[in-house]
């Protein structure tokens, strides 16, 4: 079982290739790693705070990236850190900056320096935008992974999803969850997300929960008992 006392100080930033990075260890020798991916204007710290809620039954490695600082037209243009820029007169004009912060993430996810887990011992997860690169990075990798996290988000350009899938991780489970009173990204468009993905043959767990744009106690506990069912049970291997 994970002991408090074994949970090291918040982890300071690192930086390899494009990206700043921190990593927090939750006991000795991880046998898995877990990369998370921040929501729009947060930064690498974000979910750190959570990580003694999980009640981990095994050591992880986390992995929080943070996003480039950029200009968002949906926020007047102000520069924040987000894995792509919003326009809501042109959905599709953050291609780009998704591919971009797709192959960023690739490389951390390929760096066993960093990572110390192979491909099936990690979990991609993501809140809001970082979501949306997960899943984007999680359903294309080339390499089976150990699971993909979904929190509070939604499906680039669902229609097309089918043209950038691969099929190294159809099998991959996949968690999602989202409030059902989310003012920022309504759960309808996480349920078209679900619906986009469960008509490919994926396995989609869902959780829904009265709660904003955000992460309340209850996923928590969610999210916990998911990791847990994902590294005991040895997915991917």
């Amino acid at each position: 079982m994970w002991c408090k006392q074994t949970f090291p100080s918040f982890g300071q930033p690192n930086t390899i290739m494009s990206l700043e990075y921190v990593t927090v260890e939750t006991g000795e020798t991880p046998v898995g790693c877990v990369v998370w991916l921040h929501g729009l204007g947060a930064d690498a710290h974000d979910f750190e705070p959570i990580i003694p809620m999980l009640k981990l039954e095994t050591p992880l490695r986390f992995v929080f990236p943070n996003a480039p600082m950029r200009s968002v037209a949906i926020n007047n243009g102000m520069e924040m850190r987000a894995w792509y820029d919003v326009d809501s007169n042109s959905p599709l004009a953050s291609d780009a900056d998704i591919r971009a912060s797709v192959a960023s993430v690739a490389e951390i996810i390929g760096n066993q320096d960093l990572v110390r887990a192979a491909a099936n011992r990690i979990v991609l997860a993501g809140f809001s935008q970082g979501g949306v690169i997960a899943l984007e990075l999680g359903l294309s990798h080339q390499q089976r992974l150990g699971g993909i996290m979904a929190l509070s988000t939604y499906i680039h350009d669902h229609e097309r999803l089918a043209e950038r899938i691969g099929l190294a991780n159809v099998e991959t489970p996949i968690f999602m969850a989202h409030g059902l009173l989310d003012p920022l990204i309504p759960v309808t468009r996480g349920a078209t997300a679900r619906a986009a993905l469960r008509s490919l043959n994926y396995a989609v767990e869902w959780r829904e929960y009265s709660m904003g744009h955000q992460v309340c106690p209850e996923e928590v506990i969610d999210i916990g008992n998911w990791l847990n069912a994902i590294f005991a049970s040895g997915q991917g291997t």
